[in-house]
């Protein structure tokens, strides 16, 4: 026992001389380290990674920015942007709409470019989103107030080029083609391009980089992960420019209220295979928007599948294909397409015919043919037709009054709302507020659409925790400035509806329409009497003819009525001794106004003509 406690005893000992050598040896090294670091000159520390400089402001600038819509808001189309800084200012889009039903005899509506002439020598420069008419319709007019570069894809230019041909003013435009990433320093801006997908190829977005902050404008964009053509919308950069710091926000409000994600072209042409298959023998003729690249190309390749040819009908139709293969955006293999004229030379089975009128203009291909007006077409129950768009608010008595005539002429009619023949170039629910959630903007100014489009694209904002206050929905002509810290409206410029007629451009306005509208509902008419100059004596008439009111034959009772009061009110002012031809005219219209109102309760435009005898 005593044996054992020796043997532990000495292990202890060994134990705690060997600990004691160990810190004696460590300290010994630490000192020496500490020795030789004071001996030695310190190696500046390495600096830490930055993070990404942010650019929203945190102090005003001195000069403000100010947005300012031409058009697009509050409405459907004449899409316009001006933004201006100091000496320097850009625009983005120069679109058209098309006129209403209250607006009789013009052919276009573009915006009003009153504030863009008083600062011509500020701009730098016109980007354009894509190659709709609503975003580039108007770009001939506006060149014959402004010079200055128009940059686009190569797509958009190419159908600039050819509005710009027909109206005569290409020879003076500078057009630069642009692609995605590219960065173009003008003036105080630096516009960088990015890709989005829409319903046209070539379409994009911009990040705007001014002193105040950058600014991200969607123009109009979907999220389709597999287009027909090129590649996907560029969602990584709209991410990367989040990180950095967006001031503002600018997206496409179309489809702000429809739920959910839009389908991929692609499902059109599913839909279509499915159809085609079941058209039997019959002519295929298909109704879509003129630009949609995208589904002529799948139109074309189901004709190369089942052995068809293609026509095309309608001008806008026919110049669009033209310059898409032209500029390689339409692959169409030798002999597919035929002349429209040469129709007669297949069978029905042999021909697909890509047509105008999707949104049943008056005018157009399709509503010609419904009509029995078509020169190369007549319908019949041969016809298998499919209307591949969906109606514009307000055309839809237009379209149905298509499809009607089209089914009475004894036609298979397929519409949009049967089948899934067409898909929204613009983004739903969930998109938008991919945009948002990507991008981060401080503010957030929706775009593109009526004001229940505009107002559900803020609350999509609001739901995803942007405040109220930081939401604009503005007008067209009202001035958004901002100092890169607040934002805010500070006045207004302009703006409204210039209309196209014919060859005349903002010589109609409200008054003509006005009177076109009378002339329209209730008729015209013209009183004409030949009086002596001087003496206010009627030597002749009064005559009296009419137009659009009823039909004087069956109505000459009415006539003499008329005839016999302004014989009376003309006696009763010789009486007073009135010559004044200007007093004599007004008594004349009050007085056979006051009896047709009398004996029908309509008003006819009346206009009396004095002659001199």
């Amino acid at each position: 026992m005593n044996e054992k406690n020796t043997v532990k005893k000495e292990a202890n000992n060994k134990k705690q001389s060997d600990k004691k050598r160990y810190y004696t040896a460590h300290k010994k090294a630490v000192n020496s380290k500490a020795d030789e670091k004071k001996s030695t000159p310190r190696k500046p520390a390495a600096k830490k990674p930055t993070a990404p400089k942010k650019t929203n402001r945190k102090m005003p600038i001195k000069e403000p920015l100010k947005i300012i819509p031409l058009g697009g808001l509050n409405e459907i189309g004449k899409n316009m942007t001006v933004f201006e800084w100091a000496n320097d200012a850009v625009i983005i889009d120069c679109g058209l709409s098309f006129p209403d039903e209250e607006m009789l005899g013009v052919d276009l509506v573009i915006p009003d470019f009153t504030y863009i002439e008083k600062i011509k020598d500020k701009v730098k420069g016109i980007f354009i989103t894509h190659g709709h008419e609503d975003h580039i319709g108007a770009l001939p007019y506006l060149c014959d107030v402004l010079s200055c570069p128009i940059y686009g894809t190569r797509l958009t230019l190419g159908l600039v080029e050819g509005k710009l041909r027909e109206k005569g003013n290409f020879a003076s435009a500078k057009l630069v083609t642009v692609k995605p990433k590219d960065k173009i320093k003008t003036g105080a801006f630096e516009m960088e391009i990015i890709r989005v997908n829409h319903s046209i190829p070539d379409a994009v977005g911009f990040a705007i980089k001014t002193p105040a902050g950058t600014i991200v404008h969607t123009g109009d964009f979907k999220i389709d992960s597999t287009p027909i053509e090129g590649g996907v919308i560029d969602l990584a950069r709209f991410g990367a420019l989040g990180k950095e710091g967006v001031l503002a926000l600018m997206a496409d409000s179309t489809n702000a209220e429809r739920p959910g994600f839009t389908l991929s072209e692609r499902t059109v042409g599913e839909s279509f295979e499915k159809l085609f298959a079941g058209a039997d023998n019959k002519r295929i003729i298909i109704a879509t928007f003129s630009s949609n690249i995208h589904r002529i190309q799948q139109i074309v390749n189901l004709a190369v599948k089942h052995g068809r040819k293609v026509a095309i009908s309608g001008r806008s139709m026919s110049n669009v294909v033209a310059k898409a293969i032209e500029l390689g955006y339409l692959s169409v293999p030798d002999g597919v397409i035929i002349d429209i004229d040469s129709l007669k030379k297949y069978n029905p089975s042999e021909l697909i015919i890509i047509t105008t009128g999707s949104q049943g203009e008056p005018m157009s291909a399709l509503s010609r043919m419904s009509t029995g007006d078509h020169r190369q077409v007549s319908v019949g129950p041969g016809d298998f037709i499919i209307v591949s768009a969906t109606p514009i608010p307000g055309n839809e008595k237009f379209v149905s009054r298509v499809v009607n005539e089209l089914m009475r002429l004894g036609a298979d009619v397929i519409y949009e709302k049967m089948y899934d023949v067409h898909v929204s170039g613009h983004a739903c629910q969930e998109e938008l507020k991919l945009i948002l959630s990507l991008v981060k903007p401080k503010y957030f100014i929706p775009v593109h659409g009526e004001y229940k489009h505009l107002k559900k694209n803020s609350s999509l904002a609001q739901s995803l925790g942007l405040k109220a206050q930081n939401i604009i929905i503005g007008e067209n002509g009202k001035v958004i400035e901002t100092d890169g810290v607040n934002m805010k409206f500070s006045g207004n410029v302009p703006s409204g509806q210039v209309m196209v007629d014919g060859l005349g451009v903002g010589d109609v306005g409200s008054i003509v329409l006005r009177d076109r509208k009378h002339l329209a509902e209730d008729g015209i008419i013209i009183i004409v009497m030949g009086m002596i100059p001087g003496t206010g004596n009627v030597v002749s008439g009064p005559e009296i003819i009419s137009r659009g009111f009823v039909y004087v034959k069956e109505s000459e009772e009415l006539m003499d009525g008329i005839k016999k009061t302004i014989q009376q009110t003309i006696y009763e002012l010789e009486e007073r001794n009135v010559r004044d031809w200007s007093v004599i005219k007004t008594k004349v219209k009050d007085s056979a106004g006051g009896y047709v109102f009398s004996r029908t309760k309509r008003r006819p435009m009346i206009l009396p003509i004095v002659i001199e005898v």
